[in-house]
């Protein structure tokens, strides 16, 4: 049975579980691995406020997350693969509201990154 996020605990084992599979990927890796060669004992307390912030209403996140992407060599296949693996994570994980809240807010924060990036647009005509 699953149960729905509900506390700090819930986006620790999210991020770990979620970063793991990154860490696996053929596409993902190399790009956080080699390229921008994440300290990962740093990176992971980061996102677990930045997520906590997103999803709670924590105020502990300060920081800016878009400007450390414009460096990156990365494509809409890589958002696409992010996107992808981030739900299937959420899924194996937890079920209920803040899930789907969780999913849904993964995806935009990488649509409007993939925009800012001029990665896409949006068409009107989808909306």
């Amino acid at each position: 049975m699953f149960k729905d996020i509900e506390n700090e605990a819930d986006i620790k084992l999210l991020v770990d579980t979620f970063y793991s599979n990154v860490n696996n990927d053929e596409l993902l890796a190399p790009v956080f691995n080699e390229f921008a060669q994440v300290n990962w004992e740093r990176h992971l307390p980061v996102m677990y406020t930045f997520w906590s912030s997103v999803l709670f209403g924590s105020t502990a996140y300060k920081g800016q997350p878009f400007p450390k992407h414009l460096r990156l060599p990365i494509e809409q296949t890589h958002f696409n693969r992010w996107v992808s693996l981030f739900t299937s994570t959420v899924d194996k994980l937890f079920k209920g509201p803040k899930a789907e809240d969780t999913k849904f807010r993964a995806s935009s924060i990488a649509r409007i990154f993939q925009m800012k990036l001029g990665l896409f647009s949006i068409v009107t005509d989808q909306q």
